[in-house]
């Protein structure tokens, strides 16, 4: 199969979750995640019309901001860990960072969003499972980080993402993904730029949409298995 018929697959597969859902259509946005994968497939993908990408790591992810920057249609997502002294090239060249998980990071990625460019986009990152090997706040902090990001004036809170634990059967992927639903409508009442849940990959996608996502992660069921 080709990235663009792997592409043409999910989507399908999106709509006829979101309809047997009673959600309305196009209400689930595709994240394309092209971690270790060369630019010949994200251009590709760009071919068969996606438009959103997603990169795990700094440096790799800003060459391929670099070798597409002629292209202002596109959107890049940083989903990675983030470290403070990584902060800056993140701010200057992606369109969103899904990971923030501390003031510091935060506050640094707003000093160093460069004026001429908007507000960089930010989701604080849930560690829904409780999982010591994952980043991420724990749910009753995120109030706090949500606050204090709102204050800052080169930053725009979008909402939530999170990683749950790896689960096979759906119901116990509802119960992670369930509680993601309701912090996020939690968060949705008290900011009104919030409307992005950001959970949901290959093994749990049918889940994501059921339970609430307003954004799925999807790199191997794209690209294949990663290098």
């Amino acid at each position: 199969m080709s990235i663009a018929q792997n592409l043409a697959t999910i989507k399908q597969k999106i709509e006829q979750v979101e309809n047997q859902a009673n959600r309305p259509q196009n209400s689930v946005k595709l994240l394309a995640v092209t971690k270790t994968k060369p630019v010949t497939a994200i251009e590709q993908a760009i071919e068969a019309g996606q438009r959103c990408f997603g990169e795990n790591y700094v440096q790799e992810g800003i060459e391929k901001v670099q070798y597409f920057a002629g292209n202002d249609q596109l959107e890049w997502h940083f989903i990675g860990a983030l470290q403070s002294n990584k902060t800056r090239p993140v701010a200057t060249h992606f369109d969103w960072v899904q990971t923030v998980d501390r003031f510091k990071i935060a506050q640094r990625l707003s000093e160093q969003r460069p004026d001429d460019l908007p507000p960089l986009n930010v989701l604080i990152q849930i560690n829904i499972s409780d999982e010591n090997s994952k980043s991420g706040i724990a749910p009753e902090e995120m109030f706090a980080l949500a606050e204090q990001i709102a204050d800052l004036p080169r930053l725009t809170l979008r909402g939530l993402m999170a990683i749950p634990k790896p689960e096979s059967e759906p119901e116990a992927q509802r119960v992670a993904l369930s509680q993601m639903a309701i912090l996020f409508e939690q968060l949705k009442e008290k900011y009104t730029s919030v409307d992005i849940l950001s959970m949901g990959m290959s093994d749990d996608l049918v889940s994501a949409i059921e339970c609430g996502s307003t954004m799925v992660r999807i790199g191997t069921a794209i690209f294949g298995a990663r290098d």
